[in-house]
């Protein structure tokens, strides 16, 4: 595994910020780590880096443990921190060799070439970094983050505060660049994962409370159940009795049911229905958006 978290806390004083984190990202994969804000994802992603320790657990780069000699895996990571903190006083070339120095970067000028074509910043190259866009900042920044080719990239909220054509752009770019790296980003944003990435894991007051690939999450929310109201009252167990149910939630003022055939547990719950000589209020296909299943996993 190219990132490997295991039962990872922090304490910042007496408040855990993060509670027995565990996941892993494998090389060449794109995962999505969502959180609403205050849900821990900055404060693991900079564990991961380096940048400040975990309290207990383990954390590997490249089979590098994290937390005994923090310079070995950082020079397998690339990371654009949420803010972005770039020279604005520097010229875009200029910053990536100032840059591609501290890394100890070979043949510099041949690779700062090459990351201002892969990011797009020809034309902008003899700009200063104040007198860019964000959109073009966040490039300068992704440019920094590889220009060392590290194995492991990690972005922190990349997307953020970004125009319409701008987030396209950069979407793209981020996709593209993970086809070559192993990719971390975080984002509190459903829609933001379900575009770029192929996996995702959720964090929600601390603690992990997903970890899905998108297309999993997809099927979850494409109308893969239906809604049950009843007049009695009437328990998740009992539910999971129909032929057919493999998940049962409680949902508004009854129940979604899942499974693989829809129609058949349609029929299989007015069977059950009959035989229990229950009376069913409600019975109807629901579909949930990625972003209301953000919000039931995060509440």
């Amino acid at each position: 595994m190219s990132i490997e978290v295991k039962n990872v806390f922090k304490y910042f004083g007496e408040q855990a910020a993060v509670k027995d984190v565990s996941f892993s990202v494998k090389k060449g994969e794109i995962v999505g780590f969502l959180g609403p804000n205050g849900a821990g994802k900055s404060t693991t992603m900079k564990m991961i880096t380096g940048y400040i320790p975990a309290s207990s657990g383990e954390i590997f780069v490249s089979g590098l443990k994290v937390g005994i000699d923090n310079l070995k895996p950082q020079r397998k990571i690339g990371y654009l921190p949420e803010n972005n903190p770039l020279y604005i006083d520097m010229y875009v070339k200029e910053y990536l060799q100032f840059v591609g120095k501290i890394y100890r970067v070979p043949n510099l000028k041949d690779r700062v070439a090459e990351m201002i074509e892969k990011v797009g910043l020809e034309l902008e190259q003899n700009k200063k970094i104040g007198a860019l866009s964000k959109g073009y900042r966040q490039r300068v920044g992704l440019a920094q983050a590889i220009i060392h080719d590290p194995e492991v990239l990690i972005l922190d909220e990349p997307t953020s505060g970004l125009d319409p054509n701008q987030l396209i752009e950069i979407r793209k770019l981020i996709k593209s660049i993970g086809k070559e790296k192993t990719l971390m980003l975080s984002t509190h944003i459903m829609q933001e994962a379900e575009a770029i990435c192929d996996r995702v894991v959720i964090i929600s007051k601390g603690e992990i409370v997903t970890n899905k690939t998108t297309s999993e999450l997809q099927k979850e929310a494409s109308g893969k159940s239906i809604y049950v109201e009843f007049q009695q009252e009437v328990s998740a167990s009992i539910l999971k009795k129909i032929k057919g149910v493999d998940r049962v939630e409680a949902y508004q003022k009854g129940w979604l049911l899942q499974g693989d055939s829809i129609e058949q547990i349609k029929i299989n719950v007015s069977q059950f229905v009959q035989e229990k000589n229950w009376v069913l209020m409600t019975l109807k296909t629901e579909s949930k958006s990625l972003a209301e299943i953000f919000k039931d996993l995060t509440l």
